[in-house]
């Protein structure tokens, strides 16, 4: 079996690579020293240069200005965003408009799409619910309206959702059945409350207050919203594991410059250790991450497996919630003091991880649903 990414996935990530090059991680106020938020918006410079460079269309299919690209394309450019905190709406923006592309009316696709690959119209996904620990779809309810559907209920930390243009809401009907809905951020009922993020990025907290939206602009289908949260959850592993990587070079680097007793502190046989599990724990988040997107470009093309895809999502996030944690803390005992500067970037590492950790869940409800999964689907 060939595991070698394609030609035009390895483009993807070296036009990532090229458009992150000059991304300063400590380029904001730093979150230790912000009592709010960091900025007030996301990074527009870079939003544009990701625009520039196809990025932000690499998942839409032609008809729409894109490259046709899947899942495992878009992980590799999250990973490289992840390594230099880069602060833009990269995953909820592309894993929303594949939503929309898979499952939406052709009039929602054509009205959305175009100006998503541009860059021009911004995208993001409710995906915590009311507390970030109850199912995001049962936060808010939608009920039919003659035409129209109306939308009541609370969703927590909403990313980048004031910078948004329109903001993808799970709900359900009352009847067991999850449905998606387009909002607009401007939309008469819907209301932002400020939120601030581990990392100090912008959160809000919607509150949907009797919101109509056009049939047009919900979908019924019900693998929609299963679809977009693997996605979200697959890229935040994604972004997990870059973030896990650059820090670990950064580790490797200052352990090598740094000297105790006339010999740089890499030598040193309990340095070196903890240094190999930690690189181990990135190379087991690295697998399971790609088996994960494998799964879910695998499962839209009609592949199955023994377990359905949101087995191999569980196993990933178990891996990034876990191992991004233990990377983080490794490297800043490795770093001593200097590793809790804040004019040395580790420490907004430490708080991008943090969040990230928040955001995946904690591995053991992760372990249990895949004990769930496994009880009802015998591998023998």
């Amino acid at each position: 079996m060939d595991f070698t990414f394609t030609e035009e996935q390895q483009a993807a990530v070296e036009a990532a690579r090229a458009v992150f090059a000059d991304v300063a991680p400590d380029g904001v106020p730093s979150p230790a020293l912000t009592p709010g938020a960091v900025a007030e918006d996301f990074d527009r410079p870079l939003w544009a240069g990701l625009a520039g460079s196809d990025l932000l269309s690499l998942v839409l299919a032609e008809e729409h200005g894109g490259a046709g690209l899947d899942a495992i394309a878009l992980c590799l450019v999250l990973r490289e965003a992840g390594r230099v905190l880069a602060r833009v709406p990269l995953l909820e923006h592309c894993a929303a408009a594949m939503a929309v592309q898979a499952h939406g009316s052709p009039e929602l696709a054509a009205a959305l799409l175009p100006a998503a690959g541009c860059g021009t119209l911004v995208l993001t996904a409710a995906a915590h619910g009311r507390s970030g620990h109850d199912p995001a779809e049962l936060a808010v309810t939608a009920r039919r309206e003659g035409a129209d559907w109306i939308l009541d209920g609370t969703q927590t930390a909403v990313p980048w959702a004031q910078s948004a243009d329109w903001i993808a809401v799970p709900a359900h009907t009352g009847e067991g059945d999850a449905v998606l809905a387009l909002v607009p951020r401007t939309a008469e009922g819907l209301a932002l409350a400020e939120q601030v993020s581990t990392s100090g990025e912008r959160l809000a907290e919607l509150a949907l207050d009797g919101v109509r939206v056009d049939t047009a602009h919900l979908i019924e289908a019900p693998e929609a919203w299963e679809r977009l949260r693997q996605l979200l959850a697959t890229g935040t592993c994604a972004l997990a594991l870059g973030l896990g990587e650059g820090v670990l070079t950064m580790t490797s680097q200052y352990t090598g410059k740094r000297e105790q007793f006339g010999f740089p502190v890499a030598t040193f046989q309990a340095v070196a250790v903890q240094a190999a599990d930690r690189y181990i724990d990135l190379r087991a988040m690295e697998v399971t991450l790609w088996q994960a997107a494998w799964r879910l470009d695998a499962a839209t093309g009609g592949a199955g497996g023994p377990l359905p895809s949101s087995g191999d999502v569980a196993v990933a996030k178990i891996w990034a919630s876990e191992g991004v944690r233990r990377v983080v803390q490794t490297a800043q005992h490795l770093h001593g003091g200097f590793g809790a500067d804040t004019d040395y970037p580790l420490h907004r590492y430490h708080a991008w991880a943090k969040q990230l950790e928040l955001q995946l869940g904690p591995a053991a409800a992760h372990e249990e649903a895949l004990g769930d999964l496994l009880a009802a689907h015998p591998l023998g």
